[in-house]
């Protein structure tokens, strides 16, 4: 993204209090030495201690952090995670020496081959953003066993066994269901204004890979949007590819040729967005605030705030201490944002948006609550997802869990007692994939 980000201050006012184990020893890069690194806590994702973590700056000064991107920053993923990176570093004060990124990595061997020269030129903690790393990552990880390798968007840190070795994600099915809100009362709006009828609030949505994470997105923004909006429906299309701006392009414009009234996607260009532009649609984006390349169509967009992780886990590596082999950021943590509110939202959105987010706070509200979607007709009652990674894509575990508290039964996705990556992998009634 070309411009700052800046946080919707009225909604997302949140506190950078972490909820972390004592974590991984301070390193020295040397390859085949003596272990050092994460013991997984009770959970394997967020630890008892509501402390903040700090550290003394002389501690930081023993720091080098990596960053390995799987493309730079004209895609609105990586260039998200690559901002967080440059937060964390003026948090911390570390220097523009302390920090080196590698861009364009692809998930290959060229990944493990990255991951090592930053070991060599001293990282002592190293992070790679993209799925496909993930292999490469446990690769370095058991040969530079003093260094500590995070990995975004994984699944297998916590059967793995490598004790240097991390996952992370954060629960932005909750962004994405507020940003779906908002998406609901603009086509309240429009089905008012007489733009539309009731039955025509069909979203569009363009999605990467049918995987669950990009599911699990679309899931919930889609409940969002009918919580507030009960006649909307959405078509999805694939384009097989996290980032190729002509490939999103076309997707948008063909959602728009088939009667989509509003476009959102889990693909990282500004494709799809100046698409609806161009067809003065509103959108709801992805890691970008598109005010100023969408001024008349632009609603809002969700990300994942990955600066709280990174100072996170640098810190514990400075004050040599372990940190979640399987780490969940959340809406508290800082981690889960909603950008700003532009002018072409409803007038209502941020109040709205503000009761809905305390409602998730205090958990009177689940995104996947059973109670308000339905498969084949039927609502659910069990589910088996496939959460362990045994490298056999089975299900083995099920995910819908009752609140004693609420008495609510919900899908449990990015929960604690299981992983932080995403495995919600269900097409629910309403939602078209169109291929």
């Amino acid at each position: 993204m070309k411009k700052a980000i800046k946080v919707l201050s009225v909604i997302l006012a949140l506190s950078l209090v972490f909820a972390f184990a004592a974590c991984g020893g301070k390193t020295d890069g040397g390859k085949d030495s003596t272990d050092a690194g994460a013991s997984e806590n009770a959970s394997g994702a967020t630890a008892a201690t509501q402390e903040a973590v700090t550290a003394d700056p002389d501690k930081l000064a023993g720091i080098k952090f990596g960053l390995i991107c799987l493309h730079d920053e004209n895609s609105t993923y990586d260039n998200n995670f690559i901002m967080a990176a440059k937060e964390a570093q003026k948090k911390l004060g570390l220097s523009d020496d302390q920090v080196v990124i590698k861009k364009n990595i692809d998930e290959s061997n060229a990944c493990y081959e990255a991951a090592c020269d930053l070991a060599e030129s001293g990282c002592n903690i190293i992070m790679a953003d993209s799925f496909g790393h993930e292999s490469y990552m446990k690769q370095a990880a058991q040969e530079y066993k003093n260094v500590q390798f995070c990995h975004a968007t994984g699944t297998s840190s916590k059967t793995a066994g490598i004790k240097n070795f991390h996952n992370a994600f954060a629960t932005i099915y909750e962004g994405r269901f507020l940003a779906g809100v908002v998406a609901g009362l603009k086509l309240n709006a429009m089905i008012e204004a007489g733009d539309i009828e009731a039955d025509k609030a069909v979203i569009g949505y363009v999605g990467a890979f049918p995987y669950a994470e990009v599911k699990s997105g679309y899931t919930s923004f889609f409940l969002g949007a009918r919580s507030v909006c009960e006649t909307a429906t959405m078509k999805v299309v694939y384009t097989n590819s996290w980032f190729d701006i002509d490939l999103e392009k076309t997707a948008a414009e063909n959602l728009i040729n088939d009667g989509c009234v509003l476009i959102s996607q889990h693909a990282d260009s500004e494709g799809a967005p100046k698409a609806c532009e161009a067809a003065k649609i509103p959108n709801v984006a992805y890691n970008i605030d598109t005010s100023s390349i969408a001024p008349e169509t632009a609603l809002v967009s969700s990300r994942i705030n990955w600066a709280p992780y990174y100072e996170m886990a640098i810190t514990a590596v400075a004050n040599g201490e372990e940190f979640a082999t399987d780490w969940i950021g959340t809406i508290e943590t800082g981690s889960v944002e909603l950008l700003d509110l532009s002018k072409n939202c409803t007038e209502d959105a941020a109040a709205k948006v503000a009761e809905v987010k305390a409602k998730l706070a205090d958990g009177s509200l689940k995104v996947f609550d059973c109670s308000t979607f339905t498969v084949d007709g039927k609502n659910l009652t069990e589910y088996e997802a496939d959460v362990i990674d045994e490298g056999d894509f089975k299900p083995d575990t099920n995910v819908i869990l009752t609140d004693e508290a609420t008495g609510i039964t919900y899908f449990a996705e990015s929960d604690e007692q299981f992983r932080s990556a995403p495995y919600f992998d269900i097409l629910i009634d309403g939602i078209t994939e169109l291929g």
